[in-house]
């Protein structure tokens, strides 16, 4: 008995061609064209396998989908459109699609992807289907997520499908990629929408903070812990948490998480009282995990744990087909935030924007397209309105400490080399001894501020005695509010 595969779409051309290349894979094809041809096809003839357009006359192939599950549950429905939209492939999962692909077609993958939705049909027979909730995902400016590319379609489509799962999620990507934007079009997407989103940088906070931020406090824990405190897993109860850069948890705050995700269940610091709460975790992190927990900084029962559904976000520099979709957007969010028509760029300057190698990622080029449109005098941007901002950019780069591994003389190098010869030319030992300082100095003046002051976290963070930095502090003349 030959399988049956139903193609639903409006362009006679495409079931032209996809009707001779499955006729000839053994198929027994039907075509249709639009809505209430395709559900009686399905009623009828109860087909293995469907190639179903989501733009049709009627009824959109979103609505056919949903119909058509509710018809016959087992049916494996392989969506496609020419609008490579977000939203689709994530509402196209979400509602128990097998796969999406974007047109053009590539008859290979095609042919790849029915012949895997039919074995995934036959395995089915004894599977019971249970539909989940429909859900409308609204997308707002500040929280949209641009990308068509196939490492991208790849994410929206795994959105829709674990969006309304209640496991913990893991985000990987460098900085700048838009793991928060990720972590929002999941919750968007899942039925705790409506309850609480909050966010919380771990590596902004210190242990003690942190940990007070997430799990609260009771009166009297700690000094200073005047009042009760509610923290953040309370708060968001039924909600989901996104914690972003993880990997920089202590390792008390990693074991309270543990427990969190296995039990949901913790104490306030300095609390006895066993606290209950319903809440999903998205982790996101800008290192490798896995070599935290070589290197005994990262729990690994708790990588376990997070990493059930895993993210990868690729860098811009390796979706190229999203970076036009990507400037376009900027361009027209920052020409209404300024009260300006531009219309876009020419060609010259999307070739720079294209050459150029982002290591800021999305960030780097919102920030980049904000500065140009912000300046621009024109109806559109050039290339005079970019190259300032990729020289800038380039310097930026250039002096990275992340690019630098463990050894930053090539950074600071790069950082003295334009006085070098004047420092030289004045045959002055101390001026050599005032670089070494000037450093130093610079380096503590941060740190105090990163520290908010504390001279024993200063202190330790620099691996001297609090005299030595009390000396050094002295020495330099740093203002410090606060000492220990």
């Amino acid at each position: 008995m030959k399988h049956r595969l139903l193609i639903v779409d409006d362009d006679p051309e495409i079931l032209a061609i996809l009707k001779r290349a499955f006729e000839g894979e053994g198929f027994e094809v039907f075509l249709e064209s639009d809505s209430e041809s395709a559900l009686a096809r399905i009623r009828a003839d109860q087909p293995h396998v469907a190639i179903l357009d989501i733009n049709l006359p009627g009824k959109s192939g979103l609505e056919i989908l949903r119909a058509a599950k509710r018809v016959d549950s087992r049916l494996s429905i392989i969506m496609t459109t020419g609008q490579r939209t977000t939203q689709n492939a994530i509402e196209s999962m979400k509602h128990g699609a097998y796969d999406y692909l974007t047109k053009p077609f590539d008859l290979k993958k095609i042919r790849t992807a029915v012949k895997k939705a039919l074995e995934c049909n036959l395995l089915s027979k004894n599977v019971r289907y249970v539909a989940r909730p429909d859900i409308d995902a609204a997308e707002h400016d500040e929280d949209l997520m641009i990308g068509s590319s196939p490492e991208m379609t790849e994410i929206w489509k795994t959105v829709g499908m674990i969006a309304n799962s209640d496991t913990p999620v893991l985000i990987q990507g460098e900085s700048g990629t838009g793991k928060e934007l990720l972590a929002r079009a999941i919750y968007n997407n899942s039925r705790r929408k409506d309850r609480p989103f909050l966010a919380i940088n771990c590596a902004a906070l210190q242990e003690t903070l942190l940990e007070s931020e997430l799990f609260g406090h009771e009166k009297g824990a700690f000094t200073d812990a005047h009042i009760r405190r509610i923290g953040k897993f309370e708060q968001c109860d039924g909600g989901t948490i996104f914690l972003d850069e993880v990997g920089e948890m202590s390792p008390a705050c990693q074991g309270k998480l543990l427990r969190v995700i296995e039990s949901q269940a913790f104490e306030r610091l300095g609390g006895n009282e066993t606290i209950q709460v319903d809440v999903r975790i998205i982790a996101a992190t800008n290192q490798s995990l896995l070599t935290a927990v070589r290197e005994k900084r990262f729990r690994l029962d708790l990588f376990y744990r997070l990493r059930v559904v895993t993210f990868d976000l690729p860098p811009l520099r390796e979706r190229p087909d999203d970076l036009s979709l990507l400037v376009d957007f900027f361009i027209g969010k920052f020409s209404r935030q300024y009260g300006k028509r531009i219309n876009g760029l020419e060609p010259d300057a999307l070739k720079m924007i294209a050459s150029h190698p982002w290591e800021g990622n999305i960030r780097e080029l919102k920030n980049a397209v904000n500065s140009a449109v912000l300046f621009c005098k024109g109806d559109m941007l050039t290339a005079d309105d970019i190259r300032p901002l990729m020289r800038h950019q380039s310097g930026i780069n250039e002096i990275k400490l992340e690019a630098a591994l463990d050894d930053y003389s090539q950074v600071f190098r790069k950082m003295v080399e334009p006085i070098f010869d004047k420092l030289y030319s004045t045959h002055n030992p101390r001026s050599f001894g005032n670089v070494t300082m000037g450093l130093e100095k610079a380096l503590i003046e941060m740190l105090l501020e990163k520290c908010d002051n504390s001279l024993a976290l200063a202190a330790k963070a620099l691996g001297i005695s609090r005299n030595t930095l009390r000396d050094r502090i002295e020495r330099y003349g740093i203002n410090v509010d606060r000492g220990d």
